[in-house]
């Protein structure tokens, strides 16, 4: 008999392995141990849907691997049962969007409490000195087929002691970066403080990225002198998150929400030697509408003003 080859090997290994993980995630099985009205495509779809605020229906497809007539029944099994609505985009009639309602996103939250505990109870039957070794051969098997895992990177609200990182990273960014003193730094608390102390959450809103679990950017949205206008206020990207779009998720966050609020128009004020994030303002869609010279914060400056037009009505 002729010796076998690694490939030959790793087929059989494969083989092995899949038909022994799916004996065991029988026991995950939906609806069956999991107790839900949800067949294991339509527990996917719900999964997908609340990781995201809202998607395009196209985009969600092409993420999961199936047919738009497969979707497009799921979708409106959800709209029947009040998860989800469905409606053409603001600005591109061409392109569905799908968001979750208060009720899908309950459901979602629910099936990913059974699911996690399901898990949980297979994993409770696992040596705990070998949690390690099961979690290292996962990360391996996933990078020989996908490549390296890339790093995570998620928006969120600020949570206790946020506010007070914001501050502290400003300062101390800036001053290394452009030899910027404690004026700056002054001025980001002024901000900081008065947002903490009385914003209202539905005109004002401000958000922190995290890479990989920690934060590393920050931006906020808060109401301007006049009633119609937004202002977008302490945009950061760490220099070593920098490279990966953060800064254009953060503004991105900032324009929907600035939209979905009703406001007019989204303003900025910045200074010139902020050559990276005023091309993020650029390609966001902002014009630049007034430049002055100013010294601040022990520095000679170039103020700018950047002004982007938004759709919808104007606020009450």
């Amino acid at each position: 008999m002729e010796p076998r080859d690694d490939l030959d090997l790793a087929v059989d290994e494969v083989r092995d392995f899949n038909r022994m993980y799916t004996r065991l995630i029988g026991v995950l099985d939906y609806p069956g141990q999991l107790n839900t009205p949800y067949s294991l495509s339509e527990a996917r779809i719900l999964y997908e849907l609340a990781r995201r605020e809202r998607t395009h229906v196209s985009a969600l497809r092409e993420h999961l691997g199936v047919t738009a007539a497969h979707l497009s029944r799921t979708l409106g099994r959800f709209e029947e049962r009040g998860l989800v609505t469905r409606e053409r985009h603001r600005r591109d009639a061409r392109y569905q969007e799908v968001l979750l309602t208060a009720a899908g996103r309950a459901a979602a939250e629910d099936l990913d409490r059974r699911s996690r505990e399901a898990v949980a109870g297979l994993l409770a039957k696992v040596d705990r000195n070998e949690l390690g070794r099961l979690r290292e051969a996962l990360a391996t098997a996933r990078a020989v087929f996908t490549g390296p895992a890339e790093p995570t990177v998620r928006l969120r609200e600020p949570a206790p002691g946020d506010l007070g990182w914001i501050v502290q990273r400003h300062g101390a960014v800036y001053a290394r970066e452009f030899g910027w003193n404690a004026e700056f730094e002054a001025l980001v608390a002024r901000i900081v403080a008065e947002f903490g102390t009385g914003h209202d959450p539905a005109r004002e809103r401000a958000w922190i990225a995290e890479l990989d679990g920690r934060p590393v950017g920050s931006v906020m949205c808060v109401r301007d002198e006049r009633p119609d206008t937004a202002r977008l206020r302490l945009l950061l990207v760490e220099p070593e998150a920098r490279g990966r779009r953060i800064g254009e998720r953060l503004v991105g966050a900032c324009i929907d929400f600035a939209r979905e609020a009703g406001y007019r128009e989204l303003v900025l004020w910045t200074n010139d030697v902020l050559t990276s994030a005023r091309r993020i303002y650029e390609r966001a869609g902002f014009e630049l509408v007034a430049e002055q010279r100013h010294r601040g914060y022990g520095s000679p400056l170039v103020g700018q003003d950047w002004r982007l037009a938004l759709d919808g009505p104007a606020p009450a």
